[in-house]
């Protein structure tokens, strides 16, 4: 089925951050839009605000007649859907054209000129950078991403531009459909070990997602990567960092709550890229970002006010309080090296203050292969407080739980374990000086309420 053929398009799981992009590229282009999802979310009720029609009860007949015309309605799941779904079966049995929404982007990459980041972290930041760089220049950009973006309260961008900039998700093997014109990989620190089993299946998935980019196009790869890549004839390749590379930063400035430096390019150099979202962390997030912009052919100019004016990305290094007796902020950092980046971050801006984390492990898997590595990254900061694994797609695991992180966090650090239901009694009962909370899980649903309560300690 193509594109121009689609007169519905039917989500299962309807809500989830990536999904919810597509949902949003097909409402703009006046399809009838239609889903499922387990939960009711912000996310889901805004969607319906935008046109979309979204149920929560699994159930064959909540399905609009639109959606159940085989030859012009194409169906969309999420990975994390059990096979067994009771409208998955539906459409897989009445000759529905089902797919991945990896493979609905695969088709984009390949209508348009694909600028995608991969990575085992930083590719959100990275490409909601890129996207924001691109959208604001002389080029323009359509973007899928894995976040929600500050400048513009949404994780989709519509545009008529040829570029399309794209999150690609290693998961499930996801990116393996894909086209790009242009990748950028951030890191390939083994994950979804439930998926690869070993972290050489891992590295090679990612050898095998640089066989995919188009003749004529160019890799961008951090130059630390644990990783061979095998690229087509005429494919570009260059390598970035923070410090080193074809593309790098010089000349660091932080000072005063903001940041700066020189972009090291060998096409043009930028001096004075000022940070808009300054956290360390993001300089070489930046230079990835700026790199991929630059080879598609943004102005240095364009460049530096697009770094200048980005906003961030929610759950990403995102804060909610920050004043002299305060700072609170959320990150969704949930795998240990995301941790480790994100501890040193904010050591690197609060080195004076003590730094208190909330974190909630994300994955029985995850934590049984990693809790050793997430202890060492949790005991940078002075005090952490644990909760209940966040169990996501996955049943419990015999003798898989947060103690296994409790019990290897450096001798000395204050440490606590508490119930998740029981945050906001804890927030109400202690002080803090500069508070974290860090997971992919559902405790960031309660910023909110722990933004307000420490609000109103202060008053």
């Amino acid at each position: 089925m193509e594109i121009k053929d689609i007169k519905a398009v039917y989500f299962i799981g309807a809500g989830g951050i990536g999904m919810s992009a597509i949902a949003r590229y097909f409402i703009h282009r006046g399809l009838v839009v239609a889903g499922y999802d387990k939960t009711p979310s912000a996310l889901t009720l805004q969607l319906e605000r935008e046109g979309m029609l979204i149920h929560y009860e699994e159930n064959i007949d909540e399905i609009p007649h639109a959606c159940k015309q085989p030859q012009t309605c194409l169906v969309i799941y999420t990975p994390a859907i059990p096979s067994d779904h009771q409208e998955l079966q539906y459409f897989r049995q009445n000759g529905f054209e089902v797919e991945k929404r990896a493979q609905v982007l695969g088709t984009l990459t390949r209508e348009h000129k694909g600028l995608c980041v991969a990575g085992t972290h930083g590719k959100t930041t990275t490409s909601t950078m890129c996207a924001h760089i691109m959208h604001q220049s002389h080029l323009d950009c359509n973007a899928f991403l894995g976040g929600i973006s500050k400048n513009y309260g949404t994780n989709y961008i519509l545009s008529n531009s040829d570029y399309v900039v794209i999150e690609a998700d290693e998961f499930d093997r996801s990116f393996h459909w894909l086209s790009p014109w242009m990748t950028v990989i951030t890191a390939t620190d083994p994950d979804h070990l439930d998926i690869y089993g070993t972290k050489e299946a891992y590295l090679e998935s990612f050898r095998h997602y640089t066989e995919l980019i188009q003749p004529g196009g160019n890799l961008i790869i951090h130059r630390d990567l644990e990783m061979k890549e095998n690229l087509q004839e005429g494919v570009n390749r260059y390598d970035y960092s923070l410090h080193e590379g074809d593309f790098h930063a010089e000349n660091i400035r932080i000072a005063n709550g903001e940041i700066t430096f020189d972009f090291i390019s060998p096409i043009e150099c930028v001096k004075d890229v000022q940070l808009g979202q300054p956290v360390p962390i993001n300089i070489e997030n930046g230079v990835a970002a700026m790199a991929m912009a630059q080879l598609s052919g943004c102005t240095a100019e364009e460049l530096r006010y697009g770094m200048q004016t980005y906003g961030g990305v929610e759950r990403r290094f995102d804060f909610k309080l920050k004043n002299d007796k305060i700072v609170f902020l959320s990150d969704y950092a949930h795998h240990p090296k995301e941790i480790y980046q994100s501890a040193k971050s904010i050591r690197e801006l609060y080195s004076d203050r003590k730094i208190t984390a909330i974190f909630q492990p994300h994955l029985y898997t995850r934590t049984r292969d990693f809790y050793k590595d997430f202890a060492n990254a949790l005991s940078l900061l002075d005090e952490v407080i644990l909760t209940e694994i966040y169990p996501a797609r996955e049943q419990p695991i015999e003798g898989v739980t947060s103690q296994l992180i409790y019990d290897n966090l450096r001798p000395g650090i204050e440490k606590h374990m508490i119930a998740k239901s029981d945050v906001l009694q804890y927030i109400k009962d202690h002080s803090f000086d500069v508070l974290i909370v860090l997971g992919a899980g559902d405790l960031d649903n309660q910023v909110p309420q722990i933004t307000k309560i420490l609000k109103e300690k202060q008053q």
